[in-house]
């Protein structure tokens, strides 16, 4: 094999530099023009208040420390007479702080309730540091940026909630059609004619 010459790796930079002077040159007008994200683009975290059940989990997690959240205890009442009351976790703050995070995504891949979520929203800059702390108002604004998942592969595997609540909710049909079956079958029913006690009809 011949070696390759001197300076080859120049000319090929040298190459690549000249063709790149001669193409047009492309101006993003923005903000104009919004630019096209890539649908994975880690812009802010919105927040599903309603799925939140404050088990810190994401705040424990967090590398950076940088979720604040505050939450105080109501007690439920019974569901049904002779049950018994139950204690639930409600959430009065959830707040980020945007100086501080590093969009690791840690927080939202813990939550086991799916209430954290990717936004491709990124216009929040601020001209003061303080007012990057976003509390879960605007954490609720971003959730309706969020865009849909992907639609699933026609092959793939029917997701496992999707299954278990379509079971459930089959076997919950079935049970109610068999009790509505049997109501119609009773008053259907004619009364057996009898000639008295302890005697068989004739």
């Amino acid at each position: 094999m011949s070696a390759k010459f001197p300076g080859a790796g120049l000319a090929k930079g040298l190459a690549v530099t000249l063709r790149t002077m001669t193409r047009k040159t492309v101006t993003a007008q923005y903000p104009d023009v919004q630019p096209e994200l890539p649908p994975r683009t880690r812009g802010v975290i919105g927040l599903f208040e309603e799925n939140c059940t404050v088990c810190m989990l994401c705040a424990r997690e967090c590398p950076d420390w940088c979720i604040y959240i505050d939450s105080h205890k109501e007690t439920v009442p019974p569901a049904a007479p002779g049950g018994r009351e139950r204690s639930r976790n409600v959430l009065d703050r959830f707040a980020i702080d945007f100086s501080l995070c590093m969009y690791c995504g840690i927080c939202i891949e813990v939550c086991p309730f799916d209430a954290l979520f990717w936004s491709p929203e990124f216009e929040y800059a601020e001209t003061d540091i303080r007012e990057l702390t976003h509390e879960r108002d605007k954490l609720r604004e971003w959730m309706w940026t969020v865009p849909a998942p992907p639609a699933l592969d026609p092959a793939a595997e029917e997701p496992k909630e999707i299954a278990a609540a379509r079971k459930t909710a089959e076997k919950l049909a079935a049970a109610q059609q068999a009790a509505a079956e049997q109501a119609a079958t009773e008053q259907a029913a004619p009364d057996q004619p009898t000639d008295g006690p302890g005697k068989e009809p004739a």
